[in-house]
């Protein structure tokens, strides 16, 4: 079970502010929700299409060895 310590005269808030970034970072709180209702092999199947296209977007955004658009100069 993860948790936070609270530091001493620090506001409960700030604390649960704490344990929330923390669960959501490590993917606790998605995968949560996600079991709270049955889900079917066909949307988990749409599921994982959808996380696919949007991690395969950063890795093209973020890549180095992008195409380049090459336009001849010297048009007659």
């Amino acid at each position: 079970m993860r948790g936070v310590t609270m530091k001493k005269g620090e506001p409960v808030d700030r604390a649960l502010k704490r344990l929330k970034t923390k669960l959501d970072a490590e993917g606790i709180l998605e995968e949560i929700r996600r079991r709270r209702a049955f889900e079917t092999p066909t949307d988990r199947f749409k599921r994982k299409l959808r996380t696919a296209s949007k991690r395969n977007k950063l890795r093209w955004r973020f890549s180095t060895d992008k195409p380049t658009l090459i336009l001849d100069e010297a048009v007659d």
